[in-house]
C-alpha cells in the first residue's frame, strides 16, 4: 500500500514544476471515498476526458474500472470542445463526469444540457467555484 504508483508534476506556480510521488494507498483511499460518497451503478458510464498530466484523470480512469462500470474515453484535446463533449455524452450515454468550474461554465454556455439526459453526476473541482 505504501509503494509509489505514479509521479505527477505540480503546476510550477513557484517557478519550476515539482514531481510528487503518489502512493497506491492514496489512490485506493480516493477511489474508496468516491465510491462511498457517490456510488456508481451498473447503468453508469464515466467520461475520461482530463489529460493524464492532471490528478483528476486518475479517478476518471480507475474509479469506473474498479467498479466494473464502462469508461468512455474522449479524444485527445476533446475536453476543450463543448459541442464535441455534448455529442459524446449523448451518444455514449455518459452519466458521470468532471469539470473545473470555468470549463463547466463554458460547457453550460455552449450547449443545451437537455441534450445530455443521462447525466446524473457532475463532479466539479480544481478551481474556486464562482
Amino acid at each position: 500500500p505504501r509503494h509509489p504508483a505514479y509521479v505527477i508534476f505540480t503546476s510550477g506556480s513557484t517557478g519550476r514544476p515539482k514531481g510528487v510521488v503518489v502512493e497506491h494507498e492514496a489512490i485506493v483511499n480516493r477511489l474508496a471515498w468516491m465510491e462511498g460518497t457517490y456510488r456508481l451503478t451498473p447503468a453508469d458510464r464515466v467520461l475520461q476526458k482530463t489529460p493524464t498530466t492532471f490528478d483528476v484523470s486518475v479517478w476518471e480512469l480507475f474509479w469506473p474500472l474498479a467498479q466494473g462500470v464502462p469508461l468512455v474515453v474522449a479524444r485527445p484535446e476533446g475536453h476543450r470542445d463543448p459541442q464535441y463533449l455534448a455529442e459524446l455524452i449523448r451518444d455514449r450515454r455518459v452519466s458521470v463526469l468532471h469539470f473545473v468550474p470555468s470549463m463547466l461554465q463554458a460547457f453550460l454556455d455552449s450547449v443545451d444540457v437537455a441534450d445530455c439526459p443521462g447525466l446524473r453526476l457532475v463532479v466539479c473541482s480544481g478551481e474556486a467555484l464562482p
